[in-house]
C-alpha cells in the first residue's frame, strides 16, 4: 500500500478557480458586508452558476460531482478571503440542503434542493437552541401532529442565514422520549405565519447573517416533513460529522490568511533599520505558526480523504475539527501580537480573522464537546 500526499490536477484547478473568484469578484464585497452586517444575497446565484454550491453532490442530481477534498479546498479558499462569506456558503451548501438530498422525497428535492443548488433559494439549518447548548437530544422545539400537517413551537439560536433564508430545516421533537426516533426534521418555507427571525449583531463573521428564531404554532404541511418520515436524527448526526471536517478546512483558511498577513508585516515593518522578521522573537513565532498550519493542513485533508473513502467516524471528525479550530485561534492571536498596535486596527485583517476564528471553537460543536467524543472513543465515560 502506498501513500500519496499530492493534490490532483482537478484539485489544483478548483483551488485556482475559487481563489480567482475571491480576488477578482468577491473580495471587493467583503468590507461593505462586514461594515453593514448584510450579506449580498446575489452571491448565492453566482456560486450556483459556477457549480460551487453543488461541489459535494452527484452530477445526476445537478451537482458538480467533486469529492470531499475539493469541498474542503473551496471552504479553505473562501475562508482565506472572508469567513463570513464562507459561513454563509457552508450553512447553505451542506447543512441546509444536504439532508434534503440525502433523505428528502422526490417532490422535496424538486421543490427545495434543485433551486437551492442553483442559488435561487437560500437555506438554513435550525438545530441549536437557547437552553440546549451542544446537547442535540435535549432540544425542546416540539412538533404536534394536526390535521394535514404539524404545528411547530419553540426557538432556535445562532442560525446562520436565517435573516435571508427562503427555507430553513428545523429539528423538532415529535415524541417526548429521549430516543433517536423522537427527533425529526421539517422543511419550513419562508415567510411562514408564526415564524419570527430576529437578526443578531455579532463580533465575528459579521458578513454572515445570523438569527434568533421563534416558532409559535407554525403550521408545516405533511409534505414538508423530511422524507415523509419521523426520526431523522441519524441524518443530523451524519451531517454534523462530515461538516466538522468541512469547518476544519474553514479554520485552515483563516489560519493561512492570518499567517500570510503576519509574515508580510514582518517583512515590511522596519525597526532599528531591519525588518522585524529578522528578530528571533518574531521569527520563532512565525516558525511555530507555519508548523501548526502544516500539521492542521494534512489532518484536515486526511479527514476529507476518510469521507471520500466512506470511513469517517465521529472521533476522527472530532480530532480534525478540534486541532484545526484551535490552530486558527492560536495563529490569528500570534498574528495580532506580531502586528503590535497595528493588529487591532481595521486597516489590517488580523483582528477580524481572530474574531472569526473564535467562532469555530464554539460552533459546530465546542472544543469541549470534541474532546468528549475523543475521550469516549478511547473508552472513557466522559460526561
Amino acid at each position: 500500500m502506498s501513500l500519496n500526499f499530492e493534490f490532483s490536477a482537478e484539485h489544483h484547478s478548483v483551488r485556482e478557480m475559487v481563489s480567482k473568484l475571491c480576488r477578482e469578484e468577491l473580495g471587493a464585497l467583503v468590507n461593505d458586508a462586514e461594515e453593514s452586517e448584510n450579506f449580498p444575497k446575489e452571491v448565492f446565484r453566482r456560486w450556483g452558476e459556477l457549480g460551487l454550491i453543488g461541489v459535494r453532490y452527484p452530477e445526476k442530481d445537478g451537482g458538480s460531482d467533486f469529492d470531499k477534498i475539493s469541498d474542503c479546498i473551496v471552504r479553505e479558499e473562501l475562508s482565506y478571503m472572508s469567513q463570513g462569506f464562507a459561513s454563509s456558503w457552508s450553512a447553505h451548501t451542506h447543512l441546509g440542503i444536504w439532508p434534503i438530498w440525502k433523505a428528502g422525497t422526490p417532490e422535496q428535492k424538486e421543490r427545495f434542493f434543485v433551486p437551492a443548488l442553483a442559488g435561487e433559494m437560500v437555506s438554513g439549518f435550525g438545530l441549536s437552541e437557547p437552553d440546549g447548548g451542544s446537547n442535540v437530544r435535549a432540544l425542546k422545539t416540539r412538533a404536534e401532529k394536526v390535521s394535514g400537517g404539524w404545528k411547530l413551537n419553540g426557538s432556535k439560536l445562532y442560525i446562520t442565514n436565517a435573516p435571508i433564508a427562503d427555507f430553513i430545516l428545523v429539528a423538532a421533537r415529535t415524541k417526548p422520549e429521549l430516543t433517536m426516533d423522537a427527533i425529526s426534521l421539517f422543511i419550513v418555507p419562508l415567510p411562514s405565519k408564526g415564524f419570527e427571525v430576529h437578526k443578531l449583531k455579532k463580533e465575528g463573521i459579521r458578513a454572515s447573517e445570523t438569527g434568533l428564531i421563534f416558532l409559535e404554532d407554525v403550521f408545516v404541511p405533511d409534505d414538508c416533513l423530511l422524507g415523509g418520515i419521523e426520526g431523522t436524527y441519524p441524518i443530523i448526526l451524519e451531517s454534523l460529522s462530515e461538516n466538522r471536517v468541512g469547518v476544519a478546512a474553514n479554520s485552515l483558511g483563516m489560519a493561512r490568511a492570518a499567517f500570510d498577513a503576519a509574515k508580510n508585516y514582518a517583512e515590511t515593518r522596519i525597526v532599528a533599520n531591519k525588518p522585524i522578521g529578522e528578530y528571533q522573537a518574531i521569527a520563532h513565532k512565525l516558525a511555530d505558526m507555519s508548523a501548526e498550519i502544516e500539521a492542521a493542513k494534512w489532518l484536515v485533508y486526511y479527514g476529507a480523504w476518510r469521507v471520500d473513502q466512506g470511513t469517517l467516524d465521529s472521533a476522527t471528525a472530532a480530532r480534525v475539527k478540534l486541532i484545526a479550530s484551535e490552530t486558527a485561534v492560536r495563529v490569528s492571536e500570534q498574528a495580532i501580537r506580531i502586528h503590535g498596535g497595528a493588529g487591532i486596527m481595521q486597516e489590517y485583517p488580523v483582528a477580524r480573522i481572530h474574531r472569526d476564528a473564535l467562532v469555530y471553537v464554539i460552533g459546530e460543536g465546542t472544543s469541549e464537546i470534541q474532546r468528549n467524543i475523543i475521550a469516549r472513543d478511547m473508552g472513557f465515560k466522559c460526561r
